[in-house]
């Protein structure tokens, strides 16, 4: 199999951490904002209602993301740097699609030489002063099928994409006609390794290179 279009998730997949919750780990509600994950996965509250809550108790402000964006890079996975040469050098089109904060991604992407524009995910909105005041809550990424939306978008222009993740929301590229590979390198969850159509669990994401080249 070979694609045009190679997406990416961040948070577990490009970078070991979980970027929200160590934002809340670091303010010290950590155990609040897991819990409220937790809600969400186990169907008691919508990923709509916990995406605003879980920030609106963290409430990240210009140094946090900015000390996020740096903790992103200081945890690259193993294999993300190499693995992201090899496909520019053979011509890939490389995205990041994520349920993250854009502004802490971005810096991670421009190390790696992806364009702004290719990053996909959720901007943070702050004040003057750099305080958080809200998050983009018109983004699709900020709830449920968003990854879907993107994928869609990006395949009215390219016929084959593939999307690379650890979690529940990767699967959702799958609605859109993506092929989804599951990479268990940082985070193994049961339900992406029975319903991605192929699961790594290698440490390295290089592991990717013979099934999307």
């Amino acid at each position: 199999m070979s694609f045009d279009v190679i997406c990416f998730d961040c948070d577990s997949t490009l970078s070991r951490v979980e970027g929200i919750d160590e934002l809340a780990r670091r303010q010290g509600s950590f155990e609040q904002v897991a819990a409220m994950t937790d809600a969400a996965m186990n169907g008691e509250m919508a990923l709509e209602a916990v995406y605003g809550e879980r920030l609106g108790v963290i409430k990240p402000d210009q140094a946090a993301i900015d000390w996020l964006a740096d903790l992103y890079i200081a945890e690259m996975a193993e294999g993300v740097a190499e693995t992201i040469k090899t496909l520019q050098d053979n011509g890939k089109l490389i995205h990041i699609i994520s349920g993250g904060l854009r502004q802490a991604i971005l810096p991670l992407a421009a190390l790696l030489g992806i364009p702004e524009e290719h990053v996909h995910a959720v901007d943070v909105v702050f004040d003057e002063q750099g305080q958080y005041v809200d998050f983009a809550r018109h983004s699709p990424l900020a709830v449920s099928g968003g990854k879907a939306r993107i994928c869609r978008r990006l395949r009215m222009h390219h016929s084959s994409l593939v999307m690379i993740g650890d979690g529940k929301t990767d699967l959702e590229a799958k609605l859109a006609g993506a092929y989804m590979i599951g990479f268990g390198g940082v985070v193994i969850r049961p339900l992406v390794q029975e319903q991605a159509d192929l699961f790594l669990a290698d440490t390295s994401l290089t592991a990717i290179l013979p099934y999307v080249l």
